[in-house]
């Protein structure tokens, strides 16, 4: 097992799983790193046969993955988190191959995902149901009423390229530790990091056989996933576009969606600045703004306002961009050039319509620059759509009631936060705000892998998170005993 790593040719190829088979085709795609131009990998590109013969195959396995005894589940899910340790330098270098994401938060990418599968281990344990009075209602009868939680049967998994590990995890290792089978579709960013990580699971001791499958493509494969019947379930993370598609392709069954969203925040004139200024920096611009909470758009009391934007340009300047390969790079390349081209015309439209840069705005070598606006309006496009690029929009309200109201006027509501002293204000923003997720004073791009993750409006339906998604990959049984 000890050997997915063995093989150093340049580029690697990723394989199809059809169960715990492998399989190649002679079509392949390939992957070029965003910030050499190398070609780093190869995949198999799949069509609607491969689609439909993997997912047979985990409608085959999953009566017995249904009856695997839990202590193996949560084996097998240990298993693989402690070759993810054993490997993690091998895996983020991996990922900085496929997306340049620096190598520092390639590593901790690395680490939250060992995290992620731990604690789903630690989840199924209390992964059950409850008794039921049956006699509190003067209609009820004496009898041992209970429900439990069951697997679902067959589930899709689709993922994203800005984690390409971690997100893939927060997925399958629920899903498959609950005791399904299930077919996933990973981003064609990162067709080998999907591939090794779904290699430790196949190739467990203590793995389901067939239990997880692999495909590769995009919209062709992505619907013949969804439209099938045979899937209970389907999560996706990614675009509102997709999202809106596979609500209307998938029919009667489970389906969650994280899709996005336009992180904000409000800093408070009684805020730590300083503070302030240096987490908003991180936020903004964590890998490229390519983070689905990543922060968009700041809020300020006008009487700190010019204060804010000043020491927000200091920290935003001394981020350091550069190859993903250096330790101390913060910020390497978009994921592609259309990424790179749609963050230069936001900014230059923001320009045509009286908004000011900062810092930044101008490509520097091929890399789109951490970007501070000012001067920005609620109707400009780089304040109301989801950017998914390192540009953050400073603007200045009077106070508390005019920020949270241009907050929640978002169509999306994944993550919110706020900084301020006081704790009168802090409560009211934990009430009003209209998202999934709300952090006190600090970044709305602050996760824990453990929380219950995701949005409401546009930022769609169901919540991540080990303990949610065992919920959402399982359905209850309710049971009557006389």
């Amino acid at each position: 097992m000890f050997g997915i790593f063995d093989n150093k040719e340049d580029p690697q190829e990723a394989k199809i799983l059809f169960g715990s088979t492998e399989a190649v085709k002679e079509q392949r795609g390939e992957r070029k790193n965003p910030y050499s131009g190398k070609t780093v990998s190869t995949y198999p590109i799949c069509h609607e046969e491969d689609a439909l013969k993997a997912l047979e195959i985990a409608h085959n396995a999953a009566p017995l993955a249904a009856k695997i005894p839990l202590y193996q589940r949560i084996a097998w899910l240990e298993d693989v988190a402690a070759k993810l340790r054993a490997y993690q330098e091998d895996f983020a270098r991996l990922i900085v191959d496929e997306i340049a994401k620096p190598i520092q938060f390639a590593r901790a990418e690395v680490q939250r995902c060992a995290e992620t599968i731990e604690l789903t281990a630690k989840e199924l344990v209390r992964l059950g149901g409850e008794t039921l009075p049956t006699d509190v209602a003067a209609s009820g009868r004496d009898a041992l009423a209970y429900y439990t939680r069951v697997p679902l049967g067959v589930c899709v998994c689709i993922t994203p390229f800005n984690f390409p590990l971690n997100l893939v995890a927060h997925k399958i290792a629920p899903a498959l530790g609950a005791g399904n089978a299930v077919v996933l579709k990973p981003t064609p960013e990162a067709p080998l990091t999907a591939y090794r990580l779904a290699k430790l699971f196949v190739d467990s001791d203590y793995a389901i056989k067939d239990a997880l499958s692999l495909v590769y493509g995009d919209a062709e494969v992505g619907s013949t996933l969804v439209k099938s019947p045979l899937p209970r379930a389907v999560s996706f993370t990614g675009s509102v576009p997709v999202g809106k598609i596979i609500t209307q392709q998938a029919g009667i069954k489970k389906v969650s969606l994280e899709l996005g969203g336009n992180a904000a925040t409000f800093i408070d004139k009684d805020a730590d600045l300083e503070s302030a200024a240096a987490k908003c920096a991180f936020g903004a611009f964590y890998n490229s703004g390519q983070v689905c909470i990543s922060l968009q758009r700041i809020y300020v009391h006008e009487e700190v306002y010019e204060s804010f934007v000043a020491l927000m340009a200091a920290e935003t300047a001394k981020l350091k961009t550069g190859s993903p390969y250096e330790e101390e790079t913060f910020m390497g390349p978009l994921i592609d050039e259309v990424s790179r081209h749609r963050a230069k015309s936001w900014v230059a439209s923001a320009k045509d319509e009286g908004a000011t840069v900062a810092v930044g705005g101008e490509e520097i070598e091929g890399i789109f620059p951490p970007t501070v606006m000012t001067g920005v309006t609620d109707e400009m496009k780089i304040i109301c759509e989801e950017v998914f690029s390192p540009i953050v929009s400073l603007i200045s309200v009077s106070g508390y009631d005019e920020a949270i109201g241009k907050i929640n006027t978002s169509p999306y509501g994944l993550q919110y936060s706020i900084f301020t002293n006081a704790l009168d204000t802090a409560r009211r923003f934990v009430r009003d705000a209209a998202c999934g997720g709300v952090v006190v004073n600090d970044i709305p791009t602050l996760r824990f892998d453990i929380q219950p993750y995701g949005g409401t409006k546009l930022s769609g339906v169901g919540r991540e998170g080990p303990r949610w998604a065992l919920e959402e990959f399982t359905e209850i049984k309710s049971v009557i005993i006389f």
